[in-house]
Parts: C-alpha cells; sequence; structure tokens
C-alpha cells in the first residue's frame, strides 16, 4: 500500500490581508506594529505591502504575546528585541561548550 505524504505550501510572501489571516489580527494591529518597527513590509504603500520571513515570524510571535500577556505594541517592540538578543546570545555560547 502507497503512503501518501502531506505537503506543506508556504508562501515566500504574504500581503496585509493575508498577514492578518494568518495571525488572527486586525489590519490595524499590523499598521500599529510597522508603525512601531516591529514588522518590516516590503513596499512603499499599504496597498502593495508584502510581509516575508523574519516579518512573518515575529507577527507571529507578536500575536501570541499580545493575546497570552496582553502586550501593547511598544512593549512588543521590546520584547521581541530583548528576545531576538538572547537568542543570538544562546547561539553564541552555544559554539563554546564542550558536547
Amino acid at each position: 500500500m502507497k503512503k501518501t505524504t502531506r505537503r506543506r505550501e508556504t508562501a515566500d510572501a504574504l500581503s496585509l490581508p493575508d498577514l492578518c489571516r494568518f495571525v488572527h489580527a486586525d489590519e490595524d494591529w499590523v499598521i500599529e506594529l510597522v508603525e512601531e518597527g516591529v514588522l518590516t513590509p516590503v513596499g512603499s504603500h499599504r496597498g502593495n505591502w508584502r510581509f516575508v520571513g523574519a516579518s512573518i515570524v515575529r507577527a507571529k510571535k507578536a500575536g501570541r504575546l499580545s493575546r497570552d500577556l496582553g502586550i501593547n505594541a511598544p512593549g512588543l517592540a521590546l520584547v521581541l528585541e530583548l528576545m531576538e538578543e538572547r537568542d543570538a546570545a544562546r547561539r553564541r555560547l552555544a559554539r563554546y561548550e564542550i558536547p
């Protein structure tokens, strides 16, 4: 019997409405994150914004932090920056650990 596998479709970029659906958020919240520097869209205006890679991951994390802890947009900018610094420090430290 042949096994079937499910392939996950990945998008290279998400439009503003697509990102909102992906993170279960409204456009005003995403726009606020862009204004706070949490997300960096590609494109000159909202109508042609595209969110790629790190911005998609950050939006998902921001959504969880906002829902779970009630953190506002300026707080999300700070928390995400600190989390990224912590992760970078852990990666640097891991290079010096002896297996």
